[in-house]
């Protein structure tokens, strides 16, 4: 029973629960943002599926909606993303480590003493 104690208070696995609910919630936010846009484009909701196309009608819609999903979540969610983490967590230049270089000049200052 420890052991699946342990499990459970993991924080991974805590962790990866909350990711899941605000993965679900976020997608029903873009799904909702995208029905939302499609439905501002004359005709787009089911443009190709009341046509005589069959089951290529719907792969067409289905298809129209996700390029419209993935150019939401592009702009919307990683472009903001991408700066905000730039801009808050840069990253360090290209070069040697702080360590390092540290640990280098102790070890020329060794090398210079004896």
């Amino acid at each position: 029973m420890t052991g699946f104690k342990n499990f459970l208070l993991r924080g991974n696995l805590v962790e990866l629960a909350v990711a899941v609910i605000m993965a679900a919630a976020f997608g029903a936010m873009v799904t909702a943002l995208t029905a939302w846009l499609t439905s501002l484009i004359p005709g787009a909701g089911n443009l190709f599926a009341e046509a005589e196309l069959g089951e290529l009608g719907f792969f067409l819609n289905a298809l129209i909606a996700f390029v419209v999903l993935a150019t939401i979540v592009y702009f919307l969610v990683v472009v903001p993303y991408t700066k905000a983490k730039d801009r808050f967590f840069p990253t360090e230049a290209a070069g040697t480590p702080a360590d390092v270089a540290l640990l280098e000049e102790i070890r020329d200052l060794l090398r210079a003493r004896s």
